[in-house]
């Protein structure tokens, strides 16, 4: 059984169990992958587009300088909006430096250019992963919302992510950067099918 995972040069290849080679190897459930992707892409392009067209967000960041003001500011009850203390002073240094005025756009125009890859399909792995970064960042400062379940389905799209794009822009996309499936436009010779399919 070991010597079936060594290939010819030596490297040791341990294989997925079948449910999860089905999941996220092969193309057959990429139609569930391109739902969660576009209802996700869908929440953080409306999201993003409502900040980018906001001028508390893109001008000022007073909407985001509030925001930060009430995550550091310690209630009545004693008990913190920011559970950790090394995050809640992260926040109140970025808040002390003005980070707002900049920081603001960043998050606008991220999560815009996070729901229109997801949409279109391109890069899906990535913009995942920033657009989990983001709930977890929004989480950490005391934002529960909706940030839980999109951060859940950011994972399961960075899993996904060599088939989740499959209706989407990474069909092409992907084998033309060298992954998963070619690269660089060339076969792979791996003695079997380059297909994702497989």
């Amino acid at each position: 059984m070991a010597a079936k995972m060594v290939d010819a040069r030596g490297e040791v290849t341990i294989p997925d169990p079948p449910i999860a080679h089905l999941l996220f190897s092969t193309t057959r459930l990429a139609w569930l992958w391109a739902i969660l992707r576009i209802y996700l892409g869908y929440t953080w392009l409306t999201s993003g587009w409502g900040k980018a067209t906001n001028p508390a967000w893109v001008e000022s960041g007073d909407a985001l300088k509030g925001f930060w003001e009430r995550a550091v500011t310690i209630p009545d009850t004693g008990r913190p909006v920011i559970a950790f203390d090394w995050y809640r002073s992260f926040i109140q240094f970025m808040l002390d430096n003005g980070w707002y005025t900049w920081f603001a756009k960043l998050v606008a125009y991220g999560e815009v250019l996070i729901g229109i890859a997801l949409i279109a399909g391109a890069f899906v792995g990535i913009a995942a992963f920033f657009g989990g970064f983001m709930n977890w960042n929004f989480i950490m400062a005391g934002t529960a919302s909706t940030n839980a379940l999109l951060f859940v389905i950011a994972i399961i799209l960075m899993l996904a992510w060599k088939v989740a794009g499959w209706y989407g822009v990474d069909r092409y996309l992907l084998p033309r950067v060298g992954t998963p499936w070619t690269w660089g436009g060339q076969k792979q010779n791996t003695g079997g099918s380059a297909s994702a399919t497989a």
